[in-house]
């Protein structure tokens, strides 16, 4: 059984929400960030019930997806992890 009821769930969803809508906008994709933002709303205006908290969590997920920002420059991946780092190694030319 859950120990924690989705009133006690859904401020804290709806936050980081609200922090992932505000890196979409700053990295310029407002038509997302708008989207995502009006069904948060409307999950978190209704019942605080499971139905609300499984929105909420599928919309932090969509929300978590990386930017196209992110994307062209290979950051992020879709499971929430960094990305790996290459390593490039450069030598000095022959003089």
């Amino acid at each position: 059984m859950d120990a924690h009821t989705p009133a006690e769930e859904l401020p804290s969803l709806y936050r980081a929400i609200l922090d992932r809508i505000a890196a979409l906008e700053a990295a310029g994709q407002r038509a997302d960030a708008i989207r995502i933002r009006r069904d948060a709303t409307r999950a978190y205006s209704r019942a605080w019930d499971e139905r609300a908290r499984r929105e909420l969590t599928s919309l932090l997920r969509r929300a978590s997806a990386p930017t196209a920002a992110e994307r062209l420059l290979k950051r992020g991946r879709r499971d929430g992890r960094p990305a790996r780092r290459t390593r490039t190694v450069v030598t000095a030319p022959d003089a």
